[in-house]
């Protein structure tokens, strides 16, 4: 008989709380779910509460409580409809007080059988310098052999499972790469190959030119990639050598890139890596994936080795409600942490996602990935998956994912992952019902091992959905995606992003006039500048409706704010510091991107798919009904009132009309009154002048910004 242990709760009527506990030590089949006699799953604790259901106890609560260790995944462990708590009453997963738990997608390497390198030949590629520190694990002796996919990725790519990765000490290794951390420029173009991005589809690889001497120290050429921005700054791109031509100093690719490649501009660069002779760094790792050997290079003492193996999503979640995770982390897998898709009232929370292959968190459907390289298409929808998700909903914006509502991600810690750090999605962009999802104190960094481009730490889609106190910082791409409607953005902190690109934003948006609504509230930006065109809010391409209130903007790029042609995105009470330009402000819609406003172009398109004369549309954004007739070609109503602009050399490129700039803004170099400017305390003193300078300038709760330490 299966005895679990329940506890009755504070009086008759409330629901009993039943406990059940799962140790990696336990016993499935002679357990009983006690402290005492745990059993050994959590498949097994799911299906004990199915049972428990149907005999007639739905009305209890049920806390599964994980004991201390770690619990591999070799599949997904899968919640649907029939798993879910009741309004008030969740079923909840969590760590037992506080133990660490660990669910992990891996496999662990047993370093016992590590040895130096025994093959001659082999040892003679490595750097003599080097070679003694180099250790070799035979890996197929160990039962390792699906070392996954190498695969094109980058801009327009598919999200993916990654390739087998390797984890020391719990941190990532890196494949054997040149140069080890800089960047090389490309050389001259001998083709660039077939342009997917202008119609052709023949996938014919490029070719240039490299002035190094280093590849012909290379004895394989096989099974060599190369990633770089090839064409575009904001497109970084990886493809496989097909050929390296050392007579000419030639690289030749197997697959094109989407905009093809070129050279000349300061961020085309590229490095390779997947190189034997490479493992040159501490840190670095090659597989021989024919003969199933590992070579690395360690730092330190090993006293951990895994490798990633599961490409499924660790925790799939369809249709299941009032479910929370609590106190668990996720980590080693090719794939993500948390797929949720239909839920309801769900709570991820004090949870850490690391070292996976995709992102942490994944809120709603994506796309089965394209077979083809494409800037855009329509796809089929596909669970468990984001694929090529943002190529879809260029094509088709109004995209439900089907992500359901009033689901949260709280007090988490995202980092080391592949390909993002969350999608959050939820909402009817056709009906403007809103999702109500939120990521809140949440702590979301080093989000793009694998895929940068358009891989943000958040990326934001649907209707009414939150991203608030929460700290995102070390990315080569952006912050934060968004598509959709009336989403609140609140106190955040945000910087050191946009390491690597050219003409992004930390918080980037648009091509869509229909997508607004948008609140910019109290956040901090900073720490943005680069050799390339980076900005902290990035309204691209006629994007409109967002109000930006109360932000503080700290060394925070070249083009700290940028208007591409919209309406209805009002700068108030914002301060602006240390900065060569304040916003930027252009008419590209009369001149280079005229072809987006022309009749049956992509606006008018986007327009029309979401009925925008017609409610709700219409009665949500009045404006927006009469877009044609209020000339979009021109800039409007972007009102620049009652900021602070201290220590900014231009405050505004543009003309001041298209804003306008109002007469309230204080441009000063004076210090406007902060706590500690020095170090980074923009608090203004009650006392402050800015408060005299300008009339009903507000204070910005600046203490409040970022994650609230408990």
């Amino acid at each position: 008989m299966i005895l679990v242990a329940i506890i009755v709760m504070n009086s008759s009527c409330q629901p009993r709380q039943v406990e059940i506990f799962v140790a990696t030590d336990g016993d499935n089949s002679r357990g009983d779910g006690s402290i005492e006699n745990p059993f050994a799953s959590l498949e097994r604790a799911r299906d004990e509460i199915r049972k428990l259901k149907k005999e007639g106890k739905a009305e209890n609560s049920f806390h599964v409580n994980l004991r201390e260790g770690i619990y591999f995944r070799t599949e997904s462990f899968k919640l649907t409809e029939e798993d879910s708590g009741r309004e008030g009453y969740s079923v909840v997963y969590s760590a037992y007080q506080d133990e660490d738990v660990i669910i992990q997608g891996g496999r662990k390497i047993h370093v016992k059988n590590a040895q130096a390198v025994s093959d001659a030949d082999v040892l003679s590629r490595f750097n003599s310098t080097v070679s003694n520190q180099i250790v070799e694990l035979d890996l197929k002796a160990q039962g390792i052999s699906d070392y996954g996919v190498m695969r094109p990725v980058g801009f327009a790519r598919p999200f993916g499972p990654a390739w087998a990765e390797l984890f020391v000490n719990g941190q990532p290794f890196s494949l054997a790469r040149w140069p080890n951390d800089s960047t090389i420029k490309m050389g001259k173009i001998i083709d660039s190959g077939s342009v997917p991005r202008d119609g052709d589809f023949s996938n014919r690889g490029g070719a240039f030119t490299f002035d190094t001497d280093r590849p012909l120290t290379w004895k394989s050429h096989d099974d060599i990639w190369i990633s770089g921005y090839f064409r575009r700054g904001w497109a970084e791109d990886a493809v496989e050598l097909s050929e390296i031509d050392t007579k000419n100093k030639i690289f030749r690719t197997k697959q094109p890139s989407l905009y093809g490649f070129g050279t000349g501009a300061k961020f085309n660069r590229w490095f390779v890596y997947n190189i034997l002779e490479e493992v040159d760094e501490p840190g670095e790792f090659y597989i021989d994936r024919r003969n199933g050997k590992l070579y690395l290079f360690p730092s330190d003492e090993i006293k951990t080795l895994e490798i990633s193996m599961l490409e499924k999503p660790m925790v799939s979640v369809m249709g299941a409600s009032n479910i929370r995770f609590d106190g668990i982390t996720f980590e080693c897998s090719r794939g993500m942490g948390i797929y949720m898709e239909r839920t309801n009232n769900n709570l991820i929370s004090n949870c850490t996602f690391k070292n996976l292959g995709i992102v942490g968190v994944c809120m709603g459907r994506g796309i089965a990935p394209f077979k083809d390289l494409a800037h855009e298409g329509i796809g089929e929808p596909a669970s468990e998956k984001i694929g090529s998700y943002l190529q879809h909903i260029y094509e088709d914006p109004i995209f439900n994912r089907e992500a359901g509502s009033n689901n949260g991600i709280v007090n988490c810690s995202i980092y080391n992952t592949g390909a993002g750090g969350i999608h959050l999605s939820g909402g009817d962009r056709l009906t403007l019902e809103p999702g109500n999802n939120y990521v809140e104190n949440c702590t979301i960094h080093d989000f793009n091992r694998i895929e940068k481009s358009y891989r943000a730490g958040i990326d934001i889609s649907g209707v009414g959905n939150r991203i608030s106190h929460c700290e995102l910082y070390n990315a080569p791409s952006m912050a934060i995606l968004l598509h959709g409607n009336d989403h609140l953005i609140e106190f955040n902190e945000v910087h050191h992003v946009c390491q690597e690109v050219h003409d992004q934003g930390a918080l980037y948006y648009g091509r869509d006039p229909s997508e607004r609504g948008h609140q910019v509230f109290y956040n901090f930006f900073h720490h943005l500048n680069s050799i390339h065109a980076t900005s902290a809010v990035y309204h691209d391409d006629g994007a409109c409706g967002m109000e930006v209130f109360g932000n503080i903007f700290y060394k925070p790029g070249n083009m700290p704010v940028l208007i591409g042609g919209g309406h209805d995105n009002p700068y108030t009470n914002n301060i602006f510091i240390d900065a060569e330009l304040g916003i930027h402000v252009d008419n590209r819609n009369q001149n280079w991107s005229a072809g987006t406003i022309a009749k049956g172009g992509i606006y008018d398109q986007r327009l029309k798919m979401v009925n925008y004369q017609q409610p709700p549309y219409s009665v949500r954004y009045p404006k927006l009904a009469i877009y044609w007739e209020d000339d979009p070609s021109l800039p409007k109503r972007n009102k620049v009132s009652k900021n602070i602009f201290y220590n900014v050399k231009r405050t505004y490129e543009g003309e001041k009309d298209w804003m306008p700039f109002e007469d309230d803004n204080w441009i000063t170099d004076e210090d406007p009154g902060f706590v500690d400017g020095e170090n980074m305390n923009f608090k203004l003193k009650e006392s402050a002048k800015a408060f005299k300078q300008i009339t009903g300038f507000q204070d910005i709760p600046f203490e409040k910004i970022g994650v609230v330490k408990e």
